[in-house]
């Protein structure tokens, strides 16, 4: 059987697709950005194929369909901000239509719990109207509900692993003690693999859950718990609305306010399985919640963390330069080692490892970015050794990446203008013919209007020790991995 999945870069598919190929399906991943997914283990498996395309396109989406026996429904696009209703309205529509075209003979889509009735947060009406949809089609639909899963990665668990750590009292929406049932992402993926495989779950809508109901409130107990952590004093009030709950979790975790707020809203409607044919169909062991969360720090502990939430979404390319002022601040050094090694220390940039030097006025600007609505730098990275393109690195995003030549990072923080970090590699004969690497690292701002001007300006004195501590780490960490401690000098441009 082959099967298409769309969403193939996001959280869940990104997790799917091998899943699938090592139970025999053969994969066909339809993304809008196929280098995501270059730097997977599992990217030259012979039982994957990894294709362009627009789901806006409909005559496209339809060729790439056609040969495909089941296709995976994984999009919705809640981190888009404004507007993610109507653009997962209009998606669904197209791709059932795709998928009739095409001759796919089932459609798995995995939408949200929730009780039908009209005070279904708007984040999980959109969910059921997408389900609505696909069924509407004449394609046989499986749809899966679940409720938060729980997993490395994942938005919802960042958003708890970083209430329990970092408020000892939380002042929380009232809503904060309704019921929800969480489910593991490893269950999550047993039941969409199984699906594909199992006839009676078409045209059934299948609820999904672990076996603990409890509240949100309980959940942060158990992740204070889990990090060895005091018991979280939670203070439900009535007046915390969800866009002041998700300016606050904005602040306070890595999510944005844009993403938070739906997650906020869904809070307040109960989200428990109310029928077991999923169980029944396709049984195995459900992990609790107290030990999925377990299973997924220590994820996060042993940096195994397969996908992340920040990945998913457009990625903007390096900006073209043409035209207007374009300000730029250059450093030229020779390192004692080899391309490979000095690679190797730009792939570690970033995350808990840091910046080299002045970290805290690192982390001062990520703060900054925060208070203003931008990423910040509390997204961090998903590997602390290995960087892909398309994922998040603290407030930057990388952009371009050839292994032992090239890593940019374009700037994703709030800023009145373009911004991009570039490392360039090329190999050169060192003391003594042995082998060394130039490095060139370039920081480009090309400013829009007057802030744009008043801004480089503002930061300008900050580069020359921020930019040259950096150039200067990398240089003392590759010497030092190559087992030459002898520095070199640098050159400012």
């Amino acid at each position: 059987m082959r099967v298409a999945v769309t969403g193939a870069t996001g959280y869940i598919g990104t997790r799917l697709v091998p899943r699938l190929a090592t139970a025999g399906y053969q994969v066909r991943c339809l993304v809008r950005s196929p280098r995501k997914l270059r730097d997977r283990p599992w990217h030259s498996d012979p039982a994957i194929e990894i294709v362009a395309v627009d789901l806006e396109d409909t005559a496209q989406l339809t060729q790439q369909l056609t040969g495909c026996d089941l296709a995976f429904y994984l999009v919705h696009s809640m981190q888009g901000g404004p507007g993610y209703v109507e653009r997962d309205r209009r998606l669904a529509t197209q791709f059932a239509k795709a998928a009739a075209d095409a001759g796919v003979q089932r459609i798995v889509y995995l939408g949200g719990l929730g009780e039908s009735s009209p005070q279904l947060s708007r984040h999980l009406a959109s969910r059921r109207e997408v389900e609505t949809i696909l069924k509407a089609g004449p394609v046989p639909v499986t749809a899966f509900r679940a409720g938060m899963i729980i997993g490395s990665g994942s938005a919802s668990f960042e958003i708890l692993r970083y209430l329990a750590e970092r408020l000892p009292v939380l002042i929380a929406p009232k809503w904060v003690r309704t019921e929800s049932q969480p489910i593991s992402i490893r269950n999550v993926l047993h039941y969409l693999v199984q699906s594909a495989g199992v006839a009676a779950t078409t045209g059934e809508t299948l609820e999904i859950g672990g076996p603990d109901v409890v509240s949100y409130e309980t959940l942060l107990q158990l992740m204070a718990e889990a990090r060895g952590l005091r018991r979280r004093i939670v203070i439900p009030v009535p007046v915390l609305t969800p866009f002041l709950s998700s300016l606050w979790i904005h602040l306070v975790t890595p999510v944005s306010a844009s993403m938070a707020r739906p997650l906020a809203e869904g809070l307040r409607n109960r989200v428990v399985v109310a029928d077991d044919t999923a169980a029944r169909l396709m049984p195995q062991p459900l992990l609790g919640a107290r030990e999925a969360i377990g299973i997924a720090l220590d994820a996060e502990t042993r940096s195994d963390v397969e996908s992340s939430w920040t990945a998913a979404g457009p990625v903007p390319g390096d900006p073209d330069w043409a035209g207007g002022t374009v300000f730029t601040d250059s450093r030229d050094i020779v390192i004692a080692a080899p391309p490979a090694a000095v690679f190797d220390v730009l792939m570690r940039l970033g995350g808990k490892q840091g910046w080299f030097r002045y970290n805290r006025l690192w982390r001062l600007r990520g703060l900054l970015d925060r208070l203003v609505g931008g990423p910040g730098s509390r997204r961090g990275r998903r590997d602390p050794a290995r960087l892909a393109w398309g994922e998040a690195l603290d407030f930057w995003r990388v952009v371009e990446i050839q292994n032992g030549e090239r890593l940019t990072l374009r700037a994703e923080m709030r800023l009145p203008g373009d911004a991009v970090l570039d490392f360039g590699l090329s190999p050169v004969t060192g003391a003594g013919g042995a082998p060394a690497t130039r490095l060139v690292q370039t920081a480009r701002f090309r400013p829009r209007g007057l802030a744009g001007l008043l801004y480089w300006l503002v930061v300008l004195p900050f580069h020359k020790p921020v930019f040259d501590g950096l150039s200067n780490g990398i240089r003392n960490a590759a010497t030092l991995a190559a087992g030459d401690p002898a520095p070199s000098a640098t050159r400012r441009s």
